[in-house]
């Protein structure tokens, strides 16, 4: 959770340098690319860091309860994320082959086609994590229910029904 909260205020940082600070877009590359530019225009590491958050929701899928709320809502970051991984699959690939999609001077992500680039990931990560946080929530403070279901030991006290 850690390393989403960072990656999340990459986003926030860079927004904020491009509409409150006014910066030209390429200045603007959050806190860690301003000591290491390279690392906003590597599309290899931001596929991976798509790829890796979309192995570490689906790894942690089983902890939530089969047809809880946490669970709907551990899924509803899984689709997303399984979309947002299309896309910078989509952005490597024109990388690696050398050629960009319908044209584009740069790589460009299908969504990019009607959203411009900060503003489209900042979204993705945005609607990846609320819904992991609300799923985070469910789990710790889950219902009769859901707390009879459980295998760990994640909510704070015994659910009374249980106890």
């Amino acid at each position: 959770m850690i390393i989403v909260i960072a990656h999340w205020a990459e986003h926030l940082v860079q927004a904020y340098q491009v509409y409150v600070l006014r910066w030209p877009l390429h200045q603007a590359r959050g806190v860690l690319g301003q000591a290491f530019p390279w690392l906003v225009h590597s599309e290899m590491l931001h596929y991976g860091y798509a790829a890796i958050m979309l192995a570490g929701i689906w790894v942690l899928l089983p902890g939530f309860v089969e047809g809880g709320r946490s669970r709907t809502w551990w899924l509803a970051a899984l689709v997303i994320q399984f979309w947002h991984h299309i896309e910078h699959a989509l952005l490597q690939a024109q990388v690696i082959d050398g050629r960009t999609l319908f044209g584009a001077a740069a790589p460009t992500s299908l969504l990019q086609l009607w959203f411009p680039r900060l503003e489209l990931h900042l979204f993705y990560n945005t609607v990846v994590f609320i819904p992991m946080v609300v799923a985070m929530y469910y789990h710790i403070y889950p219902n009769a229910l859901e707390a009879a279901e459980m295998r760990c030991g994640c909510a704070p006290h015994a659910h009374p029904a249980i106890a």
